[in-house]
């Protein structure tokens, strides 16, 4: 049963990753995140830019948790589903080099203490 269920999901996957083309995502990078908000009858396209404090679930369960300092200093999480229909696409804005694989110490910083060390990569490695 374990493996009928685990075959359907790869498949679903294969289909989604086919339509969808979903960067490669860890925590610490500051992404942007363009999610489809439907109002009434019309339909717009909102950005949200953050750092990526957590990955969670496999497969098309995966959710990324990404934080971002509102106005006055106030912070911001939101959870995306990553192969959601009403996530647009996701962009990485900057990779970080981070020693964790949950940033959720960023919570009690703030300013330049909350700051992340930039990784650089080049494109032929990935």
């Amino acid at each position: 049963m374990a493996d009928l269920v685990q075959a359907l999901e790869s498949e679903v996957l294969e289909q989604l990753a086919a339509k969808k083309d979903v960067p490669r995502l860890r925590p610490g990078d500051i992404v942007r995140v363009h999610l489809r908000i439907v109002e009434g009858n019309k339909e717009r396209v909102q950005v949200f830019q953050g750092t990526i404090i957590a990955i969670k679930g496999r497969g098309v369960n995966r959710m990324i948790t990404v934080r971002r300092i509102a106005s006055h200093g106030v912070g911001v999480e939101r959870i995306f589903p990553v192969y959601s229909p009403r996530v647009e696409k996701i962009e990485v804005v900057r990779h970080s080099k981070v020693r964790r694989a949950k940033l959720y110490y960023l919570r009690d910083l703030t300013g330049k203490k909350a700051r992340l060390r930039q990784r650089f990569i080049s494109e032929d490695k990935e």
